[in-house]
């Protein structure tokens, strides 16, 4: 078995839901993101590419890449990011984290870690989402965990339920009757920097 996720970016209209019902089901910190919409091309977030009245918006979906190769697990000097042999998952262990961020140098996807510069902070007084999330730490890496809490209880990834279009589809690419194996099937598709060898576990649909 190996989990994956496609992403139809013909679907996809940048509406952030995903991200939210992330930030929201894993009671992350104010400053944290485990998931992000890219715009392709802009300055900046929601910012078109190109010169008014020529403009363009596409959105470019970001969260940890669960590689089959990963260069974060490689570079961990003692463990704490892992691939389980289960089901491919990349997981961080944050009692085993030192904060040394070796794995956030050599992930070639930048942008999907991120580190508690301070003791976790939120917006407000009680915790969100589910009960056994692994509580949040000062001075470790975190990242998407394709929702590993929500997975052990049948259930999927928040971000998959979320999604208003649909954009989103998720599974054991391993079998060729589940969701995401069809969904890529027969649809053009590429994976993020496929050139670094990492072998990513999401598929992007064009």
């Amino acid at each position: 078995m190996r989990y994956a996720m496609a992403i139809d970016l013909d679907r996809c209209t940048g509406c952030h839901a995903c991200a939210v019902a992330c930030k929201v089901e894993n009671n992350l910190a104010n400053d944290i993101w485990w998931n992000r919409i890219l715009t392709v091309g802009g300055e900046s977030m929601d910012t078109p590419k190109g010169k008014f009245p020529n403009l363009q918006m596409e959105f470019l979906p970001l969260n940890c890449q669960h590689c089959e190769n990963p260069a974060c697990v490689k570079a961990c000097p003692i463990g704490a990011t892992y691939r389980r042999e289960e089901d491919g998952i990349v997981i961080q262990d944050y009692d085993k984290c030192i904060g040394c961020r070796y794995c956030m140098v050599a992930c070639p996807y930048s942008a999907v870690r991120q580190f508690n510069w301070k003791k976790p902070e939120y917006a407000i007084e009680v915790a969100m989402g589910d009960a056994t999330v692994t509580p949040h730490q000062y001075n470790t890496v975190e990242k998407c965990t394709f929702c590993s809490h929500r997975l052990a209880q049948g259930q999927k990834p928040a971000c998959i339920d979320t999604c208003p279009n649909r954009a989103r589809i998720f599974g054991d690419i391993d079998d060729p009757n589940s969701d995401v194996s069809k969904a890529i099937s027969g649809r053009s598709h590429f994976q993020l920097l496929e050139e670094k060898g990492t072998k990513p576990s999401v598929y992007y649909l064009t």
